[in-house]
């Protein structure tokens, strides 16, 4: 009799644990949910597979969950998602993600060298498995930037590789103009750097004086009063 009763014991207890535990299928919906809505924005074809928790791993129940993207980490390749529970019993545990982008990126169709200025011939398009974020992918943002540095034939272009052309060169001689709300001055100068448009560039002006101010598509440069 005592023997029953001990078991029957042990069994409302064990009912009691599984009662407070919290139910992993639920963590792993939440991260499924989460990956969902953070991706849902991203180019190219994206698919994604959540991985399982240890069944070891025995958390108390929590009804304010909290999903989070550990700091450092992306949402590409093989990474994790956070999840943390705000009650007062708090805990976090990591759930592993394996996430895969492709995306038709823009390859160079042969080497090119640095300063070439990028035409539409120079690349085509390869849908790549890709494992971090990164890549151009319209050729309308590439055409007529310039390469920082030469390239090998079938690499992927990427932002870093391009800078805007010059619109202002070193020693050429540029319109300086000062403009303000009543009044528009305009003088010459020599340009003492390379600058695209937009960019800080410092000039000599006709009395040896050195004055800077943003470059313009045009070539001159606006000096700002």
């Amino acid at each position: 009799m005592k023997k029953l009763f001990l078991i029957l014991c042990l069994a409302v207890q064990s009912a009691q644990v599984l009662a407070n535990t919290q139910d992993h299928r639920v963590l792993r919906e939440a991260v499924v949910d989460f990956v969902q809505r953070q991706t849902v924005a991203l180019p190219g074809k994206v698919s994604f597979q959540v991985g399982e928790i240890d069944s070891r791993l025995t958390l108390l129940q929590c009804e304010k969950l909290e999903v989070f993207l550990p700091a450092g980490s992306q949402l590409v390749g093989n990474t994790s998602v956070g999840v943390r529970c705000l009650e007062r019993h708090g805990w976090s545990v990591f759930v592993p993600v394996q996430i895969q982008i492709s995306l038709d990126l823009l390859i160079s169709v042969r080497q090119l060298p640095a300063g070439h200025i990028l035409q539409a011939e120079d690349f085509s398009t390869q849908t790549i498995q890709i494992a971090q974020i990164g890549g151009m992918t319209d050729l309308r943002q590439v055409t007529g930037k310039v390469l920082r540095y030469s390239i090998g034939a079938g690499q992927v272009l990427r932002e870093d590789m391009l800078r805007a052309p010059f619109s202002v060169m070193q020693g050429q001689t540029v319109q300086l103009i000062l403009q303000g709300r009543s009044f528009n001055i305009s003088s010459a100068g020599v340009a003492l750097s390379n600058a695209s448009e937009g960019q800080f560039v410092k000039v000599r002006n006709e009395s040896g004086g050195v004055v800077g101010g943003l470059a313009r598509a045009n070539g001159g440069v606006e000096i700002t009063p």
